[in-house]
């Protein structure tokens, strides 16, 4: 499987054994340096999906008037930033 084509789930799995062969301290200096590379791309394999999921979160907010609307988690966070400088 490519790593582009695995599940969020299964890269963290994976993220955590590498974790545990690292903290063992029974790897060498070579090894341990592979484990942490594979480790580096699982980290950021899972932050890409979890940007991925992030940007497809909608959420329904009331506005003024008390409607419900559909937003994205960026629209809300841009409302939240400028609702800040004002």
């Amino acid at each position: 499987m490519a790593k582009k084509d695995k599940k969020f789930e299964e890269a963290l799995e994976q993220l955590e054994k590498v974790v545990e062969r690292l903290e063992s301290g029974e790897l060498s200096l070579e090894d341990s340096l592979a484990a942490f590379e594979e480790g580096v791309k699982l980290v950021r394999l899972c932050n890409q999906k979890l940007a991925e999921v992030e940007r497809k979160i909608e959420l329904l907010v009331k506005d003024k008037e008390g409607k419900l609307q559909l937003k994205s988690l960026e629209e809300l966070r841009e409302e939240e930033l400028k609702g800040t400088e004002e």
